[in-house]
């Protein structure tokens, strides 16, 4: 049997040894870095990175300073709004309105839907309005939802409600049309009722699909939201953005944005917390680990 000092002793064996060692090497540092922790050391790297790259543009004069603000402006104006106490109001003003519609809105939506799938007549009387408001960018309604309950709080509720609620509604109404078909067939040849097949095998099979447009929706809420304070609030997030950037304050605006940023990103994670609870069997399957 040949040994590994043979193999080190022939012409290109020290070639060879030196290629598997620094395999080697490389696998580990992916094995190192394909760890959560890792992962987050390499995008809070890229981030610092972005960050500084955009400072350094903008003090050397390659970028506008007035165009795109700088990173030590929007801290300026992010400590000053945070000592203040107004950058809680406006975004704790924001959230409210985001998760009061959201919750609203993807608890009708997602009734609404299943509701369809058991009564056909109820399908067949929805169906024509689904597709007639799906057809109208919502954005559009605001001035209208606005002109009918107000300026205050109710009309950025329902703004969120009409941008959650279809969505969440199509997605119930398809993820029951797709339930296991057997086991209902099975259901009905043992006595089992309509009633028996709906809360037993559409229900439960639904629940995955409903739970991810909570994904989505959540986003359209903080949006629905925004765009309502930018039409007429004297508080929000939409309201800070919209003021700063009509005085060409884009460091102010970059605050509201990045707190946005921030915002959906937490509620997206507590969202999949919230999945992980609820449907604890689920799990991810969109990423396959290959072994060299």
């Amino acid at each position: 049997m040949t040994s590994a000092t043979d193999v080190a002793s022939r012409p290109g064996g020290t070639a060879i040894r030196s290629n598997r060692e620094t395999i080697s090497l490389a696998q580990r540092l992916v094995v190192t870095f394909d760890t959560h922790l890792g992962r987050t050391a390499l995008q809070a790297l890229a981030v610092v990175a972005f960050f500084l790259l955009w400072e350094l543009g903008v003090r050397m004069g390659w970028i506008s300073e007035f165009l795109v603000g700088k990173p030590s402006g929007i801290w300026a104006r992010f400590e000053t709004q945070l000592l203040d106490g107004s950058l809680f109001v406006d975004s704790g003003y924001t959230l409210y309105e985001a998760l009061i519609g959201f919750v609203v809105g993807t608890i009708v939506g997602s009734v609404l839907g299943l509701a369809m799938w058991y009564s056909i007549f109820v399908a067949r009387m929805v169906e024509p309005f689904i597709v007639a408001l799906n057809s109208v960018p919502k954005i559009a309604l605001a001035p209208v939802i606005l002109l009918w309950f107000g300026t205050g709080l109710l009309s950025k509720v329902v703004l969120v409600v009409s941008m959650t609620a279809l969505v969440a509604l199509i997605a119930a109404y398809q993820a029951a049309k797709d339930s296991d078909k057997d086991l209902q067939s099975l259901m009905l040849s043992m006595g089992g009722s309509k009633h028996q097949i709906f809360y037993s095998v559409v229900v439960p099979s639904s629940l995955p699909a409903i739970i991810a447009t909570f994904r989505i929706n959540i986003g359209f809420a903080l949006v629905g939201a925004v765009v309502g304070e930018f039409i007429s609030s004297k508080r929000g997030l939409g309201h800070l953005v919209y003021n700063a950037s009509s005085l060409y304050d884009l460091n102010s605006v970059w605050v509201g944005l990045f707190v946005l940023m921030f915002m959906g990103f937490v509620l997206y994670h507590a969202i999949d917390a919230l999945e992980r609870y609820l449907l604890p069997w689920k799990q991810d399957t969109g990423h396959v680990r290959i072994q060299a």
